[in-house]
């Protein structure tokens, strides 16, 4: 049997890496409108087993495990401390604001009002942070400009 070198194996192990794609992920995100970009997205890859887990459990709702008031005052709160602009600053509701999540057999974007209109917009920047297959949008007052978490009310 014949052992690569330690370079063949770098350049081998380079060259698959060109091959990997990111893998669909649930989360949440903001956007600024100015910008037309996310901020503050965090996500976590949803692997075929976690799916089939959920299942075995009868959970048909795979959800990302924060919500988007805890991770606003983390970011504004690590902002000031180490004294840097931030984009997390006033009401986390009054920023548009959304989840990606897994319902059953497809992935959902839950997004308020808001998004109406820049729906294919929306779709290409979830398709760049989220890398998903597919999905559908659900509107939801939740997510409307003004709402948040019931214990923020």
């Amino acid at each position: 049997m014949k052992t690569l070198s330690d370079s063949s194996r770098d350049f081998q192990m380079a060259d698959m890496k060109s091959f990997d794609e990111p893998m669909p992920a649930i989360g949440i995100f903001w956007y600024d409108p100015k910008e037309h970009e996310f901020f503050g997205v965090y996500k976590k890859e949803l692997t075929p087993k976690m799916v089939e887990e959920a299942a075995e459990k009868g959970l048909p709702f795979i959800n990302y495990p924060r919500l988007h008031r805890q991770i606003w005052k983390e970011q504004y709160f690590r902002a000031i401390a180490q004294h840097k602009p931030t984009k997390f600053t006033g009401d986390y509701t009054q920023i548009p604001r959304g989840r990606v999540a897994w319902n059953i057999d497809k992935f959902i974007v839950l997004v308020g009002k808001w998004a109406e209109d820049i729906q294919d917009e929306l779709t290409v920047l979830i398709n760049q942070h989220f890398a998903l297959p597919y999905f559908e949008f659900v509107y939801d007052e939740h997510w409307d400009l003004g709402h948040g978490w019931s214990g923020d009310l």
